[in-house]
């Protein structure tokens, strides 16, 4: 018997660690091939080998800022193999709270990798998505529906949430499916340290494949996953 994703193809980015590795791992085991991208080719080669090589999971080097990268990412996609059924923009970094933390430059960059560099995600997809009648999904965060004190990553991803919604609403009637995804406090690498009772980053891969695994007729718009000592 065929599994749910064979022969479907699930693009990430920000695949090298994190959410959009872990969610690799379980959109493979559900038999999708993979288009895995990041700025740096080192981690995602060795993840490409790991979940099958070229046949089953192909590494592309992809800065989200740049639109050109953004094409090729696609391009290569179609070239290796035909179709793009998900599209997983996942890149994105934080920053310190406090709008006296950080440096400018570090400013420009998040809010260029976090809001331009999904928005051009989903631009360079939504071609391809349109003609297999497939998903998108954003990674948003806990910090895009409450607003943290001093956090320009909050903004940002406030943003991505608006941006989830906007997509949504211009794509009905295509046949592509929209999710959200907002999560609470999760192990990523995002932090320094493994914060408290955080959830561990395959949990938000389950709730990615949730989202996909829904039949053609239902749309998981939203989900917010926080971990069940979190509060805020």
């Amino acid at each position: 018997m065929r599994s749910h994703g064979e022969d479907r193809v699930f693009l990430i980015t920000g695949a090298s660690s994190g959410i959009g590795a872990a969610t690799a791992r379980l959109a493979v085991g559900a038999g999708f091939r993979l288009v895995l991208a990041a700025r740096s080719l080192d981690s995602l080669d060795t993840l490409a080998r790991e979940l099958g090589g070229p046949k089953r999971a192909v590494a592309v080097r992809c800065d989200v800022t740049e639109w050109q990268d953004q094409q090729r990412m696609v391009q290569i996609a179609l070239e290796s193999f035909g179709r793009l059924d998900v599209a997983f923009a996942n890149a994105g970094f934080g920053a310190q709270r406090g709008f006296l933390k950080d440096s400018p430059e570090h400013w420009r960059a998040m809010v260029l990798t976090n809001v331009y560099g999904a928005a051009l995600t989903l631009r360079a997809t939504i071609p391809a998505l349109t003609e297999s009648r497939g998903h998108l999904l954003l990674t948003s965060s806990v910090a895009g529906r409450r607003v943290i004190a001093g956090s320009l990553y909050s903004c940002t991803k406030y943003a991505v949430s608006a941006m989830g919604e906007a997509v949504r609403q211009e794509l009905h009637g295509s046949g592509v499916r929209v999710t959200l995804i907002e999560p609470g406090m999760t192990d990523t690498p995002f932090f320094d340290s493994r914060p408290a009772d955080a959830l561990e980053a395959e949990d938000i891969a389950r709730a990615v494949i949730y989202a996909v695994s829904q039949p053609p007729h239902v749309d998981v718009n939203e989900v917010l996953i926080r971990p069940t000592a979190q509060q805020g």
